[in-house]
């Protein structure tokens, strides 16, 4: 009777997997005729509540002490504690601006990083010689939601990430992700956008939202398997008892 039920079992098995096409798992499709842009921007534009570190040096480091503010730590008698001095930070306001030693307001909220560093070069010419700024984003980070193996918020250390590598990062979709229509989120000037991405095509590598940027919410919602598995109908019951029943009657009829 066991051998009566192996063939039947396999014959099942290889006509449910038939019902999955390789066009709806097999990502970049159609890469080889693709013409992918070299151009696509990946600096991340500043936004309001961005964290900023903001260093100034120049010919004359002393020159440019003043506008390298120090966060110091003291212990309880006054001292300072060793090694706990580091450079102030910078939070964009919600007008979108901060305060700079000797500057006071500069508006950097819709500027990249390379422009607001070229805006406060220029800002520092009338006090320093040959003035260099280097800015970095601190609260650079994106979160990866729904159908993939490692969910949650990632903090980055650099600025250039792709929504591929985010993905890489949370473990890439699991068998019940759809691939064809993967969400993102993007808030920008106060204001929340949203984009479809089907990573199955190679156009994706055009996508204005390839590169991520700062705080972007990427969602993968689960496609109708899963969808239907999360229904525990006695319908699904039933169903399922009767195509035993049957392979069973038909195991023995064979015998």
């Amino acid at each position: 009777m066991k051998c009566g039920f192996v063939p039947y079992f396999l014959w099942v098995g290889v006509f449910f997997s038939s019902c999955a096409s390789k066009k709806d798992v097999v990502y970049f499709q159609g890469i080889d005729s693709v013409h992918v842009s070299e151009h696509l921007n990946y600096t991340p534009v500043l936004k309001a509540d961005d964290k900023l570190s903001i260093s100034v040096s120049a010919s004359d480091n002393e020159a440019a002490l003043p506008f390298n503010l120090p966060v110091v730590s003291y212990t309880a008698n006054g001292t300072v504690v060793s090694g706990a001095v580091q450079l102030q930070t910078y939070l964009i306001s919600q007008q979108g601006s901060i305060q700079f030693p000797e500057l006071g307001a500069l508006k950097l909220a819709g500027l990249t990083r390379l422009q607001a560093e070229r805006l406060l070069r220029e800002k520092l010419t009338p006090f320093l010689v040959d003035p260099i700024v280097n800015i970095r984003i601190l609260n650079f980070k994106f979160t990866v939601l729904g159908e993939v193996k490692n969910p949650g918020s990632y903090p980055l250390s650099n600025e250039r990430l792709t929504i591929l590598e985010a993905l890489g990062m949370a473990g890439d979709l699991t068998v019940f992700g759809t691939r064809k229509n993967v969400l993102l989120i993007r808030e920008t000037n106060r204001q929340k956008s949203h984009h479809r991405i089907d990573l199955t095509s190679a156009k994706l590598f055009d996508s204005p939202v390839y590169y991520l940027q700062q705080n972007d919410v990427i969602y993968v919602e689960p496609n109708q398997p899963k969808i239907n598995s999360s229904t525990n109908s006695s319908t699904n019951g039933i169903i399922l008892s009767a195509v035993s029943l049957l392979l069973t009657i038909i195991s023995i009829a064979v015998r």
